[in-house]
């Protein structure tokens, strides 16, 4: 999905040329750990983590654009998979409960026909011993599409869409997923929402960072 090669024998979802080529992330390994700088004083991040950079040309665009727009369900666990290789060893992530994708408006869901995170989270959830569950946030109003917006209506967090439906047990440690990472507002809302839940603790995982 990165290019017009044809896969060949192993390969899945993209050539090993793109694979060699999409930049890594994996920022909680690094001092400067620009995912976790996003949530300083909005919200109370333990650990966070994306797959990818984001660049507005090139394989993980590609990536992102198929999983999102084209109907090709299969990306958001093969990237699940990739990143939970690099997690299911990592001390940071050992001792996440629970594993929470940002949900997407019923409307926009049912045009796309799921939700472009579940099968990301849910491959995270296999891999870290974890429990997967969709019902905890939803999405009550559906919004502009993020990527559309400019940055200042992209960073109001004042009025927030997302609701918390079920009470998480104090101690619990969750993982909210999320595809793409700009400025950070829509997992800020998510958190806050989620951060009702007294004595949580709470992780970010995200297939891909803006750069």
């Amino acid at each position: 999905m990165g290019c017009t090669r044809s896969l060949t024998t192993g390969e899945q979802v993209i050539c090993t040329v793109c694979r060699s080529e999409i930049p890594i992330a994996l920022n909680h390994l690094e001092k400067d750990d620009k995912v976790k700088e996003l949530f300083f004083a909005r919200a109370d991040v333990q650990t966070a983590t994306s797959l990818f950079y984001y660049e507005k040309i090139g394989v993980v665009q590609q990536l992102i654009h198929q999983l999102k727009y084209q109907g090709r369900e299969e990306v958001s666990p093969f990237l699940g998979k990739w990143l939970a290789a690099a997690l299911q060893n990592d001390p940071a992530f050992q001792d996440i409960d629970l594993v929470i994708p940002v949900p997407v408006h019923p409307k926009r869901r049912a045009k796309r026909g799921y939700n472009q995170v579940d099968g990301f989270g849910k491959e995270l959830a296999v891999a870290l011993g974890a429990r997967f569950r969709e019902s905890v946030l939803i999405k009550s109003r559906n919004t502009i599409n993020q990527a559309q917006l400019g940055q200042v209506k992209r960073s109001d967090e004042t009025q927030s869409p997302y609701e918390l439906m079920e009470q998480i047990p104090r101690g619990t440690h969750i993982l909210l997923v999320d595809d793409v990472i700009t400025t950070g507002t829509t997992l800020a809302l998510c958190a806050k929402e989620l951060h009702k839940n007294p004595g949580i603790q709470l992780s970010i995982a995200t297939m891909a960072i803006s750069v």
